[in-house]
């Protein structure tokens, strides 16, 4: 007769290999996350979506702005 365990361990080894390197990509992988920024909002960026929101009015918008660019 035949003795196939370790073919059998084989296959299980390569089994696991592939679960492993599934998993890792699904949360390696680059994917929105809704609410959470992928990267950091430059400060002009976030001065543009609180105008758009009417957070603060357009004096307010371009005053910072201006403040804004004179650091740079």
């Amino acid at each position: 007769m035949h003795d196939f365990h370790g073919h059998f361990w084989g296959m299980h080894f390569i089994w696991w290999a592939v679960w492993i390197i599934l998993i890792i990509w699904i949360f390696a992988s680059p994917f929105k996350i809704p609410y959470q920024s992928s990267k950091k909002d430059s400060p002009l960026d976030i001065l543009k979506k609180r105008f758009a929101k009417g957070e603060i009015s357009k004096e307010e918008f371009l005053e910072a702005k201006k403040a804004l660019n004179a650091e740079n």
